[in-house]
């Protein structure tokens, strides 16, 4: 465990991927479980990943969880290369499910009926593989609990 917990990285790299991806994502896992930033909260959201995207009830919840817990975990770098991979995972569904047939670029013009494009996608993979591989590095919960500064 104390192996999974460890940082390869004492440098700001770390710190800064897992702040951009925690950060980019709480407030879509906050929407989701807690209905902030304008979301349905945990009841709404199951009705729609169940009912419109037809995801079985269990991987809804595990996306609601993962979201709010994960990025949470990865900006205190608590739990980081776990969070990191359940956030790539889960993301790695969403993006086979519902945005890649909507090609590359992201719906900046807001054309009706054309969903998000993948683009933010690779940046995301990106950023969560950089947290996966280097851990929680400086200012992280898992440095201070393996006591690598």
């Amino acid at each position: 465990m104390k192996k999974l917990l460890a940082t390869n990285s004492n440098n700001w790299m770390a710190l800064i991927a897992r702040l951009a991806v925690g950060i980019t994502i709480f407030p879509h896992g906050a929407q989701k479980l807690l209905g902030w930033f304008g979301g349905y909260g945990y009841n709404g959201t199951m009705g729609f990943l169940t009912g419109q995207i037809h995801l079985p009830w269990i991987i809804a919840l595990l996306v609601i969880l993962i979201e709010f817990f994960g990025s949470l975990f990865l900006i205190f770098g608590f739990l980081t290369r776990i969070a990191a991979f359940a956030i790539l995972g889960s993301f790695l569904g969403v993006l086979f499910k519902v945005h890649i047939q909507n090609g590359f670029f992201m719906n900046w013009g807001m054309q009706p009926n054309k969903g998000e494009g993948y683009e933010f996608f690779i940046l995301l993979f990106g950023l969560a593989l950089i947290a996966l591989i280097a851990g929680g590095g400086k200012a992280s919960v898992d440095a201070a609990i393996t006591k690598n500064k």
